[in-house]
C-alpha cells in the first residue's frame, strides 16, 4: 500500500490589492478595488474591507463603486503582480517537487510521500504560510487534504490567512453538511433548481442515485457523484510533464459583455504560450471551454495546421471557437494547448516572415516578462475581430 495521498492548495488572500496594500500603506485597513475605473470596467479584485459592501471580482465597476463609494479604485499593475507572483512560485518549487500552477496567485502542490525529506505534511503547510508571511508581507489560505477538490475547498474555507486541514476519517463531517454550491461548478441557478428538489447540501445529493444525476446534470453526473463522496482521483500535474496546459477561471457572477470574457480569454492565451515556449512545447491543438449562466458547460476543440507556441495563431483558433459560440452570460471560461510534444518546430522550405516576426515579438515579451515580471509586456489583440497584426 502507497504513502497516503496529501495535496495542498495555496490561495493567495485578495492577491492584487493585498500587493498594493502592502506597498502603499496608506491604503492599509480601507476598501480597494482593482481594475479599469471606467463605464465598461470589472473588479479583478477587491480587498476584504470592500466585500462587506458587496464588492467582489468579476462585478462591473459602476456597481461596486456604487455599493461602496469611499472606495479607493486603482488600476490593475500587471508588472507588479507578476513580479510577487515569481517570487511566490520561488518559494512553493522549495516545498514540493511537484507545483501545478492554477493562475497568478493560486497551485497545487503534492506532498504525498515528503515526510521523510519535509516533515508531516500538516508543519509542512504551516511553514509554507510562515514563509509566505515573512517573505512576500502577504496572507495566504491553505487547504490540505487527500485530494485536489477537498484541498480546493478547505483553502475556501477560512479565508482569509486561513489553514484547514481535512483528515481521511474527517471527509464526511466536514464535506456533508456544506452547501451544495460548494460543489464545483454548481452555480448559483444549479443550487437554486437543486433546492426546489429539496437538495441544499452534499449530503441531500449524496442520496441521489447516478441515474437521477444523468438526468439532471448530463455528461458532468458522474463528477458530481464523486464529488459528493470526497472523491478525487486527478494528479498534481507540474506543466513539464503535462499533456495539455490550459488555464481557465470561474467567475463569482454571472460575466455579461462578450468583450469583457475576450479579454479573459486572451490573457488566458498569453499565460498558456508562456508556459509552453518556457517549456519548450508546441501544441497541435486548441480547446475552449465555456460554462454558460444555466450551467451548461460545452468545449470546442480544433486542429492546427501546424504545431505551434506562437500566442498569435494559439489566439486565432481560440477567438474563432469562441465566437461561433451565440453569447449568454458566462459563468466559466477556459483554454487549453493539447496534443504537446517537445520535438520542435519543423523546419520550413520557404520561412513565413510573419511568423519569424511573431517569433521575435514573443521571445522578446519572454525576455522582459521573465526580467522585470511577467506580463509586463502584454500582446494586443484581444478586441480586434481579424486577429493581431
Amino acid at each position: 500500500m502507497g504513502a497516503p495521498r496529501w495535496i495542498l492548495h495555496l490561495d493567495m488572500d485578495a492577491f492584487f490589492a493585498a500587493v498594493e496594500q502592502r506597498d502603499k500603506p496608506a491604503l492599509r485597513g480601507l476598501p480597494v478595488l482593482i481594475g479599469h475605473d471606467g463605464p465598461r470596467g470589472v473588479v479583478a479584485t477587491a480587498s476584504y474591507e470592500a466585500r462587506p459592501y458587496g464588492c467582489h471580482s468579476a462585478q462591473p465597476m459602476s456597481i461596486a463603486k456604487r455599493r461602496c463609494p469611499q472606495a479607493v479604485v486603482l488600476p490593475v499593475d500587471g508588472q507588479r503582480y507578476r513580479e510577487v507572483s515569481q517570487q511566490m512560485f520561488a518559494i512553493l518549487d522549495e516545498f514540493s517537487p511537484v507545483v501545478e500552477p492554477l493562475s497568478i496567485d493560486e497551485a497545487f502542490l503534492d506532498l504525498t510521500g515528503t515526510q521523510r525529506s519535509l516533515g508531516e505534511p500538516a508543519e509542512v503547510a504551516r511553514r509554507l504560510k510562515d514563509r509566505i508571511q515573512s517573505e512576500l508581507k502577504l496572507t495566504a489560505s491553505i487547504g490540505l487534504a487527500p485530494n485536489k477538490f477537498l484541498a480546493k475547498m478547505g483553502s475556501d474555507m477560512n479565508k482569509p490567512d486561513g489553514l484547514v486541514i481535512i483528515n481521511p476519517q474527517d471527509i464526511d463531517r466536514v464535506l456533508l453538511p456544506l452547501p451544495v454550491s460548494r460543489l464545483w461548478g454548481i452555480g448559483r441557478v444549479s443550487a437554486a433548481h437543486l433546492e426546489e428538489m429539496g437538495i441544499r447540501t452534499v449530503g441531500d445529493l449524496r442520496q441521489l442515485s447516478i441515474e437521477r444525476l444523468q438526468r439532471y446534470f448530463g455528461s458532468d453526473a458522474e463528477r458530481y457523484y464523486n464529488l459528493s463522496r470526497g472523491i478525487d482521483e486527478r494528479p498534481v500535474v507540474p506543466d513539464q510533464e503535462a499533456k495539455s496546459i490550459g488555464h481557465e477561471q470561474t467567475f463569482p457572477a454571472d460575466l455579461g459583455d462578450a468583450d469583457d470574457v475576450r479579454r479573459v480569454l486572451f490573457d488566458q492565451v498569453q499565460q498558456v504560450a508562456y508556459r509552453l515556449r518556457k517549456h519548450g512545447m508546441m501544441a497541435k491543438g486548441v480547446s475552449v471551454k465555456i460554462r454558460f449562466g444555466d450551467f451548461q458547460t460545452i468545449s470546442r476543440s480544433t486542429t492546427l495546421h501546424a504545431a505551434t507556441d506562437l500566442t498569435t495563431e494559439l489566439w486565432q483558433a481560440a477567438r474563432e471557437m469562441f465566437d461561433r459560440w451565440p453569447f449568454q452570460p458566462v459563468r466559466l471560461i477556459g483554454v487549453t494547448a493539447e496534443r504537446l510534444n517537445t520535438g520542435g518546430e519543423s523546419l520550413e522550405l520557404f520561412p513565413d516572415p510573419d511568423r519569424a516576426r511573431q517569433r521575435k515579438l514573443d521571445q522578446l515579451a519572454d525576455h522582459i516578462n521573465e526580467k522585470f515580471g511577467k506580463q509586463t509586456i502584454r500582446r494586443g489583440g484581444a478586441d480586434r475581430t481579424h486577429g493581431q497584426r
